[in-house]
């Protein structure tokens, strides 16, 4: 999914937004009034068709102005979402895991600019290690490709319990270009990332991203949950069958669709109320190395969807969190740019 900064998942825009840009805010295009009215009537007509179930919040100039929730966390027992629901954000927790890396690079720990096998000298490619950077890993254009949705030989997807378990399903694969000549989202190159974090700090990648970013900012329901251990009041995700699926499908949980751990490229969970607490640190700088706060980050698979857009114009912030497949969310995300004129 695409998101506005350099931090993206795509690298849709290019370069980092300023905080000079975020502090001139361009004007909406609509009344507040007007804006709350059509989004409040669109949010009611789609989970009325079962097309939204979740969380969505407008905040303006720091105080929210729009906080509604919708549907089912878990269906079999009928346990509604509410402000305080954590979700699945897919692969929002990119931002993180670049944040991390960047802090490292700050630190003097690493040159953004060298090889991977400049600190990873037994990394199981060679070849790939050996051409590489690290700032073509985060911007996607290293070529490091492989599926990270697959099943380890012999084993099933929840056998996945950590982010190093991941490599074992693409580290061998060849690069899918000459690095630095193209751009194509990456997932394992995310992967490598982590993994990279864990090698140069000493500390456990998600240890480390607690200690860091969550913490910093006050984020306390922020976390790779378990899927089979999940926390009270976290929702669980449903599926039509992805994305092309018919809307007429009949929902099913996406739980065998996960791995038994997110990773570094995604799968974090977080509520409404902490992903606008690290819009906050993101204001107050309170983050080194983290994106600024004009953010636009999206994350979506079957069952999940989520969207995190800061600095929009006229001073919002917007949070959608779905437990439904795409574009649940993202679909809600684009009208609310579209209504307040914003560029992609």
């Amino acid at each position: 999914m695409a998101m506005r900064t350099q931090f993206s998942v795509l690298l849709a825009a290019g370069a980092l937004a300023s905080p000079l840009a975020e502090a001139q805010s361009p004007p909406a295009t609509i009344s507040e009034g007007e804006l709350l009215a059509r989004l409040a009537a669109k949010l009611d007509s789609l989970a009325a068709q079962d097309q939204f179930s979740g969380v969505v919040a407008l905040v303006k100039n720091g105080s929210p102005i729009f906080q509604r929730v919708y549907g089912m966390a878990d269906r079999s027992t009928r346990r509604k979402n509410d402000l305080h629901t954590a979700f699945n954000l897919g692969s929002i927790n990119k931002v993180f895991t670049g944040t991390a890396v960047r802090q490292l690079a700050a630190a003097g720990k690493l040159d953004l600019d060298s090889t991977l096998a400049r600190y990873w000298s037994d990394y199981p490619n060679p070849e790939v290690a050996s051409r590489v950077t690290i700032r073509q890993l985060l911007e996607h254009r290293a070529g490091v490709g492989g599926d990270i949705f697959a099943a380890p030989r012999g084993g099933k997807r929840s056998d996945i319990r950590h982010n190093r378990d991941f490599l074992q399903l693409f580290v061998e694969e060849p690069l899918q270009f000459e690095p630095g000549t193209s751009r194509r989202y990456s997932n394992s190159g995310y992967i490598v990332l982590g993994e990279l974090v864990e090698r140069i700090s000493g500390i456990d990648y998600y240890e480390y991203i607690r200690r860091h970013i969550y913490e910093p900012a006050g984020m306390t329901r922020t976390a790779h949950f378990r899927p089979d251990s999940l926390p009270a009041n976290t929702a669980l995700g449903y599926t039509r069958g992805g994305r092309d699926a018919p809307q007429t499908a009949p929902l099913r949980p996406n739980t065998e669709l996960l791995p038994g751990r997110g990773n570094a490229a995604g799968g974090a969970y977080s509520t409404v109320t902490d992903l606008l607490k690290f819009l906050s640190a993101l204001r107050s700088r309170k983050i080194p190395g983290a994106p600024p706060p004009g953010i636009g980050v999206a994350g979506g698979a079957p069952g999940l969807n989520a969207v995190l857009e800061g600095g929009l114009p006229g001073g919002y912030d917007l949070v959608v969190l779905a437990n439904l497949d795409p574009p649940a969310a993202v679909g809600i995300g684009e009208m609310v740019r579209r209504w307040l004129g914003a560029r992609n």
